[in-house]
């Protein structure tokens, strides 16, 4: 390996990447609980009752907030992919970059607002 193959880790894009495929991964992750949680409401209401209970923890809600903000990072990577498959460039990529993760991170802070108020 060449001693500056590193170099391209360090570009905006290639971070965005990461962030693209960390969120996908994370999402995958949760799928499984999300369907065991619906599964629930078909064994009956007590039971779906008391995951819902055990939800109610701070650490659930942080991860609330941090499945809305993968959603909206994820989607808007996907968007990021799709501009770069089928619009030409011009030196844009960092700022459509930061303007996804910026509007990621909004979305996320509007979620969290509204769900302690």
């Amino acid at each position: 390996m060449k001693r500056n193959d590193f170099r391209a880790r360090s570009h905006a894009s290639w971070i965005a990447f990461c962030i693209h495929r960390i969120s996908g991964i994370l999402l995958t992750l949760f799928l499984p609980i999300h369907f065991w949680t619906l599964g629930l409401a078909l064994e009956g209401e007590a039971s779906l009752d008391s995951a819902l209970r055990w939800y109610e923890a701070p650490v659930f809600k942080f991860g609330e907030w941090a499945l809305v903000f993968l959603l909206a990072a994820h989607a808007l990577g996907g968007l990021r992919i799709l501009l770069i498959e089928f619009r030409p460039w011009r030196g844009l990529r960092r700022g459509w970059i930061a303007a996804s993760l910026g509007t990621a991170l909004a979305v996320s802070v509007v979620f969290i607002v509204a769900a302690l108020n």
